[in-house]
């Protein structure tokens, strides 16, 4: 069973190359062991910190610096561009009106990257 995604749960972006940690703030009043996140958790740089450096081409300054550099790749600061909730979030478990954020849940950025979460935050609670 998918566990509770809490404050602080490792996420990763398929372009970034750096891990980071989920921000969730406190106004959903729903703590299990941390702040309990919901599918609305995905607002770039409250909730979703950067990843380091970025490799999508698809990212204008990332493709910038490619042509730059005459065709090299060429990483660039991620700045997260989350313009939509995660996905698919719990069926059965709300918090704040909202489905309950799980561990297999995803989120898409829109210079191509998928981000995951890696650790939930926390062990103890399970939601379907």
């Amino acid at each position: 069973m998918p566990s509770q995604v809490t404050a602080g749960a490792a996420l990763m972006c398929s372009f970034g190359l750096a891990p980071s940690a989920l921000v969730v703030t406190p106004e959903k009043q729903v703590i299990a062991t941390s702040p309990a996140a919901n599918v609305t958790d995905f607002v770039p740089m409250k909730n979703i910190p950067t990843f380091g450096m970025c490799t999508s081409i698809a990212n204008p300054s990332v493709a910038s610096a490619t042509a730059a550099a005459l065709g090299v790749l060429t990483p660039m600061p991620c700045v997260p561009v989350t313009t939509s909730p995660w996905t698919p979030g719990s069926a059965t478990c709300k918090i704040g009106g909202m489905p309950a954020l799980n561990n297999t849940c995803t989120c898409m950025c829109n210079w191509g990257g998928v981000i995951t979460i890696g650790f939930p935050g926390q062990t103890n609670v399970n939601i379907p």
